[in-house]
């Protein structure tokens, strides 16, 4: 990804081909030679001709959509979505059928051929002229079918990749303008569908659209044929024809079915699979990896039900389909015998056969296509509906003026859900001065965040007036961090300043942190930010802001994810300097700060209760009485009040509140030490987030292989090709005994046609395919690896990657197999621009296997028939073959590059989208809607680009492949009409040229398969790599548990601890020895960056010692397993994660307690009288990420859970940071009752709460600098004392204040 996070506009290719080129795909021979040469890489890909790219598309169908909507008020408009696509891609919709129609008629024709052949042989008088004239329309036939088919497939395709990239940006724009109300139906992962599943799903629709009509056609124009050929003797074989073809529809109607559900258990599989995914670290904390893993594999369970029925399905109707053509052609043949309408001859035994041929594709494939077109506009409706809900009014979103207010809300009434009467915002009069700084503060649920969102105007205004004049930035309370690096991401689209940039970096204190990574600012941040401390996001966002340099800055918390000298430095540096002339409206819960603002606001239960300067709500009493009031409990603590007595009396005041005293760090070997450290440190030359693997050139058999031996699918593979070579086999001796049993004198017509249908009939039974156990096992050995990963692994692999290897498109399943073995490639889309990896296991890859071997097999013997008729076949035939595998090796060459980079540019496209959807707020705030706009139609370019020379490569290899094969077809043909007249029986000219004119189209459909076999053996290479992850230790240790009353005191010794993320990497942690005594609170400080989260990491094992040990309670954590380790141990994590459920399933995910139990650990954590509120109580919906519920909310929950558990050992990861003083406060209260003879280990920002431990480590950059008792510590120069004093001096003139007042 360039700087700054949008590329350069792709080169237009100007340069159009030649008409001849393009008729025959020579314009991508540079592109194969390329390839065959090297290894392909995404920069050798050309780009998309103009007309193709995503931008123009949008732009047609937006234009059509504009004027359908314009003319369209009413919701009986019907589906825009199909009129706007109808009105841009007639014209090209028209072309493509006309060449689908040429494709059916030279189709039709062929039999006709076959018939004037067979009546050619058996004219007494030879007429050499007339022979040559078939030759050469059979020639004309087969090339005019092969280029049209060849141009109908490519333009189809190329037209459905446009209808693809139109609605998947029309979705992507949309989500940039929904309204929060619209964001409310549509969630991040339904967003990410429409664009992955129903948009992508739109790239085959016009193949499948031109399939539809050009069969039916094709059907009724056979039907005519044979009635042309034989007579009313056609009647009867139309009712077996009917029977097949109206049996085919319950069949389609089972396989719906079974799609829906399927579509149903893949949808909820998925959605927990990217929530498990994106909260790994908490799963491994809380030791739940069995408890999700299991919830895994019982949805997949459910799939694979609806999965195995549909292969039993599939197999039921592929049985009837191989046996029709047996019943038809048998009862046409009877038809003419009872009604003596024709004569049972080799001319027209053999042109029915080749007849049925043409009409078995429309029999089996029109409810199919039907199926597929009822899928196809379930999916247009779902995106119509998207397109047409309800958007912001972005004309409102930014006025310029000269107003002396910045903001202004006169009489606002607000609420998130416009169909409840609740509001969550009433009656707000707000008005804020150009550079005036506003403070607004409140309980945790009073409205504070949401009143930022009135500004912004992202939540419903139910009535009043809101006016913003100038420009905003916005820093959310849960930081928004694009995947990119650290420089990307402050810059946001703007150009560089080293002035400002500088300025933004200094004023967020990012410096240091910068000088910290081993990339500076050009370090990779892994996806939603996973390789940064909460402190480094909030600030990074916050630098962001800055850099912006916008009018009015919205400021919603961001000082709780970061410790109290950070939080001052970020105040006095940022809010009041950097942005001193600015106007800022700043959320937080940090009362120390109040008293150097403008303006406060206290807002409790969505309503302003108070409103004033510091100094005038402290005279007017009340909440804000109550809000300073508890901080300044909270800062009285034990010792407190004594240690700041120290200070004040002490001639050293003065000097240890100055600035540059204040940096615990000053001596030049730690800054040294600074520069080389990073929270997830990683080798200069690497990155933390690393180039995809992927594996190059031809690996030869190693992956089918593996796919065999994992699914121990050697004897159905056996099974299956005997089953094939028993099939072909039967298949040939059905058809030579209508060549030799004509010539039979005096035979009856009944016998004749009795054995034929008796040995026809045994072939469909022989026919075997694999079942699921591939896909099975490599789904259960694939989830097995992701959840043994050490939490590296997640740091360093964004979740889309992983996403990519697990995610069914169901949208392909109706349409991925082929059944007609004949009809080559009738329904071979490329469905490896859609397919993830596991569907391919699931349906392709056996199904694949079986075509090829059958394929290969009926082409074979073709040849080898055609030989017993006209021996030189067999010399061309043989040629054909070996100069057709040259052609197939020089086509996968390049094929199979394309389709593993492909592999690596469909997950940013989903993951750009999904992003883009958890940051939209941030996005239209900052006004970049445009920016993230153009940077998407660059990702959807992409990833079409490779779909569009895929294609054309494909239909390149095909035309090489069919051409070579219509030589053999031509030999055949003109040795028929050379060798001398009566030397070939007629019933054998039939014979050979039957499976002449298959021949061609087996061939390709072989070479086709093994092509695409071998591209889905990339599948089995990527998810093989992730089934190879190097696991963490074990979970248990079978001859080391530790008893059940385990850890018996809570006593932690750390031993000359060090900790290194990877090898060779810098040390995080270096050499910490110390002891957490057992019943000791102890509280973790130090700057951001300084090993505080490493340390809580090494504790649960997250990562492993470099050297050194943990002792619990004497017992080396190091020699147990994981899971007995971490159950044993509770934290409260920085960011509080909830999961999808109820209340009672994130309190309590393993079913451990009874609801009595969790009412009063909620009674403990200050959310009963919330929950017991709700209408369903425990029951009450948790939606994805907990949004639903405050952020500080969120950490109650949290609260919740190890209230729950009860442990010796209790981690607070800075687990109050995004709750008020007065909730903080009773929450150590309750802590302090609760977990009073237990290990409490409190990473923490606010210095009250570090302050009431019994011990103090101070870390800086990895190195235990002090630890002892904060009484001890205060009453030396140290750097805890430092820290204390910042943070007195940011609310000492409050607690003065107050207490004059008082």
């Amino acid at each position: 990804m360039l700087e700054p996070l949008l590329d350069e506009k792709l080169q237009e290719t100007d340069k159009k081909p030649s008409i001849f080129s393009q008729l025959i795909f020579s314009w991508i021979n540079p592109l194969l030679c390329m390839g065959y040469s090297k290894p392909l890489v995404l920069e050798d890909i050309p780009d998309l001709f103009s007309e193709d790219e995503a931008s123009i598309a949008y732009q047609k169908f937006v234009n059509a959509w504009q004027e359908l909507t314009g003319k369209n008020n009413s919701e009986s408009m019907g589906n825009l979505v199909v009129k706007a696509l109808t009105k841009v891609y007639l014209k090209e919709s028209i072309y493509v059928g006309i060449l689908a129609l040429i494709k059916t008629i030279a189709t039709v024709v062929s039999p006709l051929v076959l018939y004037a052949f067979v009546n050619y042989s058996n004219q007494e008088k030879e007429n050499l002229r007339d022979g040559l004239f078939l030759v050469g329309c059979m020639i004309v036939v087969k090339v005019v079918e092969s280029i049209s088919q060849r141009h109908w497939f490519f333009y189809a395709r190329r037209t459905g990749m446009r209808v693809r990239s139109a609605l998947m940006v029309a979705v992507y724009q949309k989500q940039l303008r929904l309204s929060s109300i619209g964001r409310r139906k549509h969630s991040t992962g339904e967003v990410v569908n429409y664009i992955a599943v129903d948009a992508y799903r739109m790239g085959e629709f016009p193949w499948w659209f031109h399939s539809g009509w050009t069969l039916s056609l094709q059907l009724f124009l056979s039907i005519g044929v044979l009635f042309g050929v034989v007579g009313y003797g056609a009647f009867p074989g139309l009712v077996p024809l009917l029977i097949c073809g109206l049996l085919n529809v319950p069949f389609a109607k089972l396989l719906q079915k079974c799609q829906s559900e399927i579509m149903v258990s893949q949808d909820e599989r998925l959605r927990a699979t990217s929530e498990i995914l994106n909260n790994m670290k908490v799963i491994k904390l809380q030791s739940w990896e069995d408890k999700f893993k299991q919830l895994l594999e019982s949805l997949r369970e459910s799939e694979f039900n609806w999965l195995q029925r549909s292969q039993y399905i599939r197999s039921v109707g592929t049985a009837l389909y191989w046996m029709s053509p047996t019943m038809i052609s048998s009862v046409i043949f009877l038809g003419c015998v009872v009604l003596n309408s024709a004569s049972l001859s080799a001319d027209r035994i053999f042109t029915i056969l080749a007849t049925l041929r043409t009409m078995s594709e429309p029999v089996r494939m029109i409810p199919e296509a039907l199926s597929v077109m009822i899928q196809v506009m379930v999916s247009l409706q779902r995106i119509n509906t998207f397109l047409l809900d309800d958007e912001l009014n972005e004309m409102a979103a930014l006025k310029m003026g000269t107003s002396e207010n910045s903001v202004a809300i006169r009489a606002g009434n607000f609420t998130w859900e416009p169909e409840s009467s609740t509001l969550t915002l009433r009656d707000i009069y707000l008005e804020v001065k150009k550079g005036q700084k506003l403070a607004v503060c409140g309980s945790v649920g009073a409205g504070k965040s949401s009143l930022l969102h009135a500004v912004l105007k992202e939540i419903p205004k139910i009535s009043g007036n809101v006016d913003v004049t100038g420009s905003i930035a916005y820093v959310s309370q849960i930081a928004w961090i694009q995947s990119g690096t650290v420089r990307q991401n402050i810059l946001y689209g703007k150009p560089m300043d080293e002035e400002r940039y500088n300025k933004a970096i200094n004023a967020t204190a990012l410096d240091k942190d910068i000088s910290s990574f081993s990339h500076g600012d050009l370090t990779e941040i892994g996806q939603r930010g996973i390789n940064m401390s909460g402190g480094q996001k909030q600030r990074i966002q916050l630098a962001r802001a800055v850099y912006n340099d916008a009018d009015i800055y919205l400021l919603d918390d961001p000082f709780s994810a970061v410790d109290a000298h950070t939080a001052a430095t970020l105040f006095n540096d940022c809010v009041m300097s950097a942005l001193k002339k600015k106007t800022v409206i700043l959320v937080t819960h940090q009362v120390e700060f109040l008293s150097e603002v403008d303006k406060i606001l206290v807002m409790e239960d969505g309503e302003i209760t108070q409103c004033g300067s510091y100094q005038e709500l402290l005279t007017v009493g009340t909440a804000f009485e109550q809000l300073v009031n508890a901080h300044n409990d909270a800062i009285s603590a034990r010792c407190f009040d004594q240690t700041i007595k120290t200070f004040e009396g002490g001639s050293c005041w003065k000097r240890e509140i100055d600035h540059e005293a204040l940096d615990p760090i000053q001596d030049s070997s730690a800054t040294k030490e600074s520069k080389e450290e990073i929270s997830t440190s990683a080798s200069p030359a690497v990155q933390l987030t690393e180039e995809e693997e992927k594996e190059v050139g031809d690996v030869g058999w190693k992956p089918f292989l593996d796919y065999i031996f994992v699914s121990k699918g050697l004897s159905p593979l056996s099974l299956s090709t005997f089953g094939q070579a028993m099939f072909v086999a039967f298949q040939a001796g059905s058809t030579y005994w209508l060549a030799f049993g004509v010539r039979i004198p005096n035979i009856n017509n009944f016998v004749l046609i009795g054995v034929y249908a008796g040995v026809s009939a045994l072939s469909p039974f022989l026919r075997l395919n694999w079942d699921l156990r591939a896909s099975k096992a490599f789904f259960y050995g694939f989830m097995n690896s992701i959840f043994k990963a050490p939490m590296l692994f997640f740091d360093s692999t964004p979740v889309g990657r992983i996403f990519t290897r697990v995610r069914l498109d169901v949208l392909l399943l109706n349409f991925r197999a082929p059944i007609n073995i004949i009809s080559f490639d009738i329904y071979l889309p490329i469905t490896l621009q859609v397919s993830s990896d596991l569907s391919i296991l699931d349906f392709d890859i056996p199904f694949a296997t079986a075509f090829v071997i059958a394929g290969g097999m009926e082409t074979i013997v073709m040849i080898l028939i055609m030989a017993t008729v006209t021996w030189p076949v067999l010399i061309v035939g043989f040629l054909v073959l070996v100069v057709s595998k040259y052609v197939q090796s020089y086509y996968l060459a390049s094929a199979r590059e394309i389709i593993r980079i492909n592999g690596t540019t469909k997950a940013p496209v989903m993951n750009y989208a999904a992003e883009t959807s958890l940051g939209v707020t941030t996005i239209r705030a900052f006004n970049m809607v445009d920016r993230f706009f153009q940077h998407f139609l660059k990702h959807v370019d992409t990833d079409a680009k490779l779909f569009f020379y895929s294609n054309a490569a494909t239909e390149w290899l095909v035309l090489r492949i069919e051409t070579l094969q219509n030589l053999t077809v031509f030999t055949a043909s003109l040795l028929l009409v050379l060798l001398p007249k009566g030397y070939v029986a007629p019933g054998l000219v039939g014979l050979s040229l039957s499976y002449a004119l298959a021949l061609t189209g087996t061939h390709v459909f072989m070479t086709r398969w093994y092509c695409n076999l071998a591209n889905y053996m990339i599948s089995v290479e990527r998810i093989k790599q992730f089934m190879q992850i190097e696991p963490e230790p074990p979970a248990i240790v079978d001859g080391n548990r530790p008893a059940s009353s385990w850890p018996y005191k809570g006593r932690i010794e750390l031993q000359h601890l060090k900790i290194r993320y990877r090898p060779n990497a810098p040390l995080v942690l270096k050499g910490i020895t110390c002891t957490f005594k057992e019943g000791t609170r102890v509280g973790v400080v130090g700057r951001t960056g300084s090993g505080k989260t490493t340390l809580i990491s090494a504790l649960f094992r997250l990562v492993e010692p470099e050297s050194g040990r943990i002792l619990i309670d004497g017992l080396d954590i190091c020699s147990i397993g994981l899971t007995d380790l971490r159950t044993k141990l509770s934290i409260i994590p920085q960011e509080p994660t909830l999961f999808k459920g109820s209340v009672r399933t994130n309190l309590d995910p393993l079913g451990l307690y009874s609801d009595q139990e969790i009412w009063e650990a909620l009674e403990k954590c200050q959310l009963r009288a919330t929950i017991s509120n709700l209408p369903n109580q425990l029951d009450s919906s948790v939606s994805d990420e907990g949004q639903n519920w405050s952020a500080g909310q969120r950490q109650l929950f949290c609260l919740g859970r190890v209230l729950l558990k009860r442990n010796r050992i209790l981690v607070l990861d800075e687990a109050t940071a995004s709750i008020d003083c007065t909730t903080d406060a009773i929450l150590q209260k309750i802590i302090r009752e609760e977990f009073s003879q237990c290990t409490v280990i409190t990473v923490a920002h606010r210095v009250p709460t570090v302050i009431d431990s019994g011990m103090v480590m101070v870390l800086s950059f990895g190195s235990l600098t002090e630890y002892d008792e904060p009484a001890k510590l205060m009453q030396t120069n140290s750097a805890f004392a430092k820290l204390v004093a910042e943070y007195w001096s940011s609310c000492r003139s409050n607690s003065s204040q107050k207490l004059s007042h008082c």
